[in-house]
């Protein structure tokens, strides 16, 4: 049986990591700076999450949502002390489009609309209600098309209302910052206005922080910059440190009933052990501290490359926007620099590292980054 072939690959088979270093089959050493798609939060192989994991697979790896799982309550209060939102209530799946698909479904029930407001580059997985408020025809197969969505400008908060005003519009789904769009924020001030029109207009707001969350923009939620509270927040990659894993965090209004949401591997007792050994090592190492500082540097020292047009960022989800197609760059920090990074769009670099990132590090990234565009 053949790999169906969907994913362009390098030719490069990673079989080791270390903290912010990946070795490949042939023993090469590289920096990653990607973390495989902001999935790393805590570092490949961090002791202490290596040795929870395999304490709880020698227990008990699964056992179904039908009995009791502690774990999950364990994970539900370390979440909501470590990110604020204590009084919110949790979901646990398997993958941040699984996310999104509950948490649009979620919305629907409450109010019985339909309609949903995406916003322009938003991307928000690949499963049918998420693949459809992502932003990429290429990916939206007719089967997907039944659910009704209006694309908008991030940012043009009298589009919003134009929409709004309607009063059909179930949901707006956007991202704490977008991440496959290139690092496009939205305003603060667009984030407090869209909070309170959704409040106005009877609209769930969900904020998608799969990729933005988790500590990854120097504050827990990236939309915590705006001092705001979403109806729902979904969250993904980092969550359980490269273990398959997500979850909604579902604001009080809205009320539970038995068979409304469901899933088989959600919340298992193995992801539960990862999940609680992540925000553990985040609160031991103060990484969400450290992510707003390594990446403070990391961003004043990128502005002074050559042939950049702009820096975005915060913490460590950077964007890197050259005058020129990154393709050369990109192949020559992986292939001769032994660097990983990611991409958006022909001209953008993306930077996701695990929080670990430590400041010497982050000046070895500087320097690698700066001899490849030599």
């Amino acid at each position: 049986m053949n790999l169906f072939d969907v994913y362009p690959l390098f030719d490069i088979e990673i079989v080791k990591g270390e903290g912010c270093w990946v070795w490949d089959s042939e023993n090469t050493k590289y920096l990653d700076l990607y973390g495989g798609h902001a999935v790393i939060s805590v570092g490949h192989s961090h002791p202490e999450y290596v040795v929870a994991i395999t304490d709880q697979v020698n227990k008990l790896g699964f056992y179904s949502n039908s009995v009791i799982n502690s774990l999950q309550q364990k994970l539900a209060d370390r979440l909501g002390k470590a990110s604020g939102y204590d009084n919110y209530s949790l979901f646990l799946i398997n993958s941040g489009a699984e996310a999104n698909e509950n948490a649009l479904k979620l919305a629907s029930f409450h109010n019985g609309k339909k309609r949903v407001l995406a916003f322009k580059k938003a991307f928000h997985g690949r499963t049918s209600a998420a693949v459809r408020v992502t932003d990429n025809p290429n990916i939206i197969a007719p089967v997907n098309e039944g659910l009704p969505v209006t694309y908008l400008p991030l940012n043009d908060i009298t589009a919003v209302e134009n929409e709004l005003q309607k009063g059909d519009v179930s949901s707006v789904i956007i991202e704490g910052i977008q991440g496959v769009g290139g690092i496009q924020f939205p305003a603060d001030s667009f984030l407090k206005q869209l909070r309170d029109m959704c409040t106005q207009y009877e609209t769930v707001l969900i904020v998608d922080e799969i990729q933005s969350g988790y500590g990854r923009s120097g504050k827990f939620f990236a939309h915590q910059y705006a001092d705001i509270q979403p109806d729902i927040i979904t969250v993904g990659k980092g969550i359980g440190n490269g273990f398959p894993m997500a979850a909604v965090l579902i604001s009080p209004m809205f009320k539970p009933a038995y068979g409304m949401l469901g899933t088989t591997f959600g919340g298992n007792h193995l992801a539960c052990a990862a999940g609680i050994a992540v925000l553990d090592i985040m609160e031991k190492e103060d990484l969400v501290e450290n992510a707003r500082k390594v990446g403070e540097y990391l961003m004043n020292e990128l502005q002074s490359l050559p042939g950049v047009k702009e820096i975005r960022g915060r913490g460590l989800m950077i964007g890197i926007e050259f005058n020129e197609p990154i393709k050369v760059v990109r192949n020559k920090l992986l292939f001769e620099e032994k660097v990983f990074t990611g991409v958006a769009g022909t001209n953008t670099i993306r930077l996701l590292p695990p929080l670990t990132l430590s400041m010497a590090e982050a000046e070895e990234a500087i320097k690698r980054i700066r001899k490849a565009l030599a």
